[in-house]
């Protein structure tokens, strides 16, 4: 697999992998499709060398993108980072996500990243059993406080001390 620095041209691919998760009201809080436009501040705001963007590929092929982003925009929390991993749909369920967490975690230290955040609501089990499986625990359990569809659904904030 091959793990690569995401670029302006990458956007509207990575916005699309997003889009393609809002409906089942299981990954993320949006509840419609975001547009290029609305995520090119989050795009800037990620760096190589610190809160790197990744595209993802397996034989030449797009898998997703995983992307580290900061913890409460605090400097103490410069070594804390929320990951979040979205694949394309045809690729979920094969063990990308495993690959790419177990990457992400070895190159934690290079980005000096010592602790690692997954938000995951509680109902996503498969999530939850991936990072679980890699070491992760349930660090904090917010009930109830997302409504999607008119259901209410709580968030777990699972973390993994990294070195």
């Amino acid at each position: 697999m091959n793990y690569r620095n995401a670029t302006q041209e990458d956007l509207p691919e990575i916005v699309a992998i997003y889009n393609t998760t809002i409906a089942g009201r299981m990954v993320t809080a949006d509840t419609e499709p975001v547009t290029v436009e609305s995520r090119q501040h989050w795009f800037d705001i990620h760096s190589p060398e610190k809160r790197p963007l990744w595209m993802v590929e397996d034989e030449g092929v797009s898998v997703g993108w995983v992307s580290f982003q900061s913890f409460y925009g605090r400097p103490a929390y410069d070594g804390t980072a929320e990951i979040s991993i979205y694949l394309h749909e045809n690729t979920r369920g094969k063990g990308y996500g495993k690959k790419i967490l177990e990457y992400a975690m070895e190159q934690c230290p290079a980005i000096k990243v010592h602790t690692l955040l997954g938000f995951i609501f509680a109902h996503n089990i498969p999530s939850l059993k991936l990072f679980e499986q890699l070491g992760f625990k349930e660090w904090a359990h917010l009930p109830n406080i997302a409504v999607l569809d008119g259901v209410e659904r709580s968030l777990n904030i699972l973390g993994k001390r990294i070195y």
